[in-house]
């Protein structure tokens, strides 16, 4: 029988391989998804009746129905369901779930893909982006229309990358979504010179079908086999349906989010909605590295320990990946902002003062928001669905007030969204906190507390190193390409994150063992050579 040491370490390996897949396909995922904003913004102008503001305000509605609707029921809603079945060996009533999940949603994605199809302009003109001029609108009208049904694809790849991920099988949900990205990035150039703007919605079209393909690979020999009915009657479907409401209203929360502020932004002058949204990718590109990839691996344990009903090792685990998330996005956030102006650069060629001063406000979300990724689950692994959604309800009444009010003309502009959402991601993640904490008062104990505050003393000697970095290597006005802007960012990084490694391994961070560990091992391992 294994002890409780081996077990623990077992299960940290776990998490780590499956963190570090995931950080991995994630990292090459934001490159890709990086490349592809800058392609864009290189290929089309920023201003004018072809702007790239249409092709931005184009995804909005399809978010929202694909979040509201699929997934919401996609991982929180579905894969604690899932766990409870596998906890009991249960293979053929996990399957019997999917295929009624995926039947049920199917018909709903279909009817919405419809809607959109028939009444992408007026949708357009009415609630996403009034301020667009008529070209403008029309261009967006075509691109929604062409990803109309991108949702109804992306729910069947989100239900079937659940059922793997609850089985240990994160290779295909991992890499699918690169294929999505390069699409559209081979799309810019079949269509730059023909249909222009629009070509980008044919490739998130194809983009999307390929994800599908990728993931139903991942099926193989798992034993999934699809059936064309609806277990109405199943007690845990039931369960499913009952807890999808209120998480898909959660998830809408953040696509209405978006909506308001491509409304808003659309009011403010022709590109501002591509500077927002440049700044914004530059914001989700962490949140997802770190915030989703990490709580993603590591929510399937979470709910096994609830499963087998071991609260305390559910405690434990949840405490380990929270100091982990924030000992790994301290130091990235610190880059974010003193490297704001690079980071502007590179994915806007012509350099933007508006884009580096948006994504300037945002790194205050970026953090809050990688711990929102881990905190909800602590909800969801409990199958609470409702608290987390009664308090983005306020969160998001909230970000519409500080939105309107901030943007004014008379006050910060576009760069008021940014301070909305940073001053909203800071209030949600104190609000479900403070509960967390009243549900269960031993969930922060001391030696959180302390690690916390040695976290915090190394994130200010990454401060200070960076702040030096950037003193030492300035951004030029003529800095571009990978040689010399990515250059000088690539060394103020490496040497950031050394000081933050170096001072955590001074401080004695659990945090930073495993680095050490490899490290030592690549370093100091003798190398076999077969004569």
């Amino acid at each position: 029988m294994k002890s409780s040491s081996s077990f623990t370490k077992n299960n940290k390996n776990r998490i780590s391989n499956v963190a570090a897949l995931l950080i991995t396909t994630s990292l090459a995922g934001q490159v890709l998804g990086f490349l592809r904003t800058k392609l864009v913004n290189a290929n089309f102008p920023t201003i004018g009746p072809h702007s790239t503001d249409a092709y931005f305000a184009a995804f909005n509605v399809p978010d929202l129905f694909f979040y509201t609707i699929a997934a919401g029921a996609l991982g929180v809603a579905f894969m604690p369901v899932l766990a409870d079945r596998l906890s009991k060996n249960d293979r053929k009533g996990m399957w019997e779930l999917s295929n009624s999940l995926m039947n049920f949603l199917a018909i709903l994605m279909f009817i919405v893909g419809l809607i959109i199809l028939v009444f992408a302009n007026p949708l357009i003109r009415y609630i996403v982006a009034p301020g667009l001029s008529p070209v403008q609108r029309h261009t967006a009208a075509e691109i929604m229309r062409f990803i109309s049904f991108d949702p109804f694809l992306f729910m069947m790849s989100g239900i079937l990358n659940a059922s793997q991920q609850a089985l240990g099988r994160f290779f295909f949900y991992a890499i699918a979504p690169l294929f999505y990205n390069f699409s559209i990035i081979v799309s810019i150039y079949i269509f730059k010179n023909n249909i222009g703007l629009v070509g980008l919605g044919v490739g998130a079209l194809i983009g999307a079908v390929l994800q599908l393909i990728v993931v139903m690979f991942g099926l193989w020999k798992l034993g999934y086999s699809w059936k064309p009915r609806i277990s109405w009657n199943n007690k845990d479907f039931k369960v499913i349906l009952k807890n999808l409401p209120p998480r898909s209203l959660d998830q809408g929360m953040d696509q209405i989010e978006s909506i308001v502020e491509t409304h808003v932004a659309s009011g403010l002058g022709s590109g501002n909605i591509t500077y927002y949204n440049n700044a914004y990718i530059l914001s989700t590109a962490p949140i997802l590295l770190i915030g989703t990839a990490i709580s993603t691996a590591a929510f399937p344990r979470l709910n096994n320990r609830l499963s087998i009903n071991r609260p305390d090792l559910f405690r434990k685990d949840f405490l380990m990946v929270v100091r982990a998330m924030i000992w790994i996005s301290a130091p990235l956030v610190v880059l974010c902002y003193f490297c704001r102006g690079y980071l502007a650069r590179m994915i806007y060629d012509h350099g933007s003062p508006q884009i580096a001063a948006v994504f300037g406000f945002l790194t205050i979300s970026i953090f809050f928001n990688i711990m929102y990724a881990i905190i909800s689950r602590w909800f969801y692994a409990q199958k609470d669905t409702k608290t987390p959604m009664f308090v983005s309800i306020f969160i998001i009444a909230l970000n519409i007030v500080l939105a309107i009010t901030l943007s004014t003309p008379s006050n910060y502009g576009v760069e008021g969204l940014a301070m909305a959402q940073s001053i909203v991601a800071v209030v949600q993640v104190v609000i479900l906190s403070v509960i967390m904490l009243y549900r269960d008062h031993k969930l922060f104990d001391k030696d959180f507390w302390s690690g916390l505050g040695r976290i915090a003393s190394v994130t200010g000697f990454s401060v200070i190193a960076s702040f030096i970095m950037i003193s030492l290597y300035p951004l030029g006005i003529h800095d571009r390409g990978v040689l010399t802007l990515g250059g000088k960012l690539s060394f103020i990084t490496f040497v950031t994150f050394l000081v933050h490694i170096l001072v955590s391994a001074l401080f004695d961070l659990e945090e930073v063992r495993p680095v050490i560990d490899r490290l030592r091992k690549i370093v100091l391992n003798p190398v076999k050579i077969d004569f």
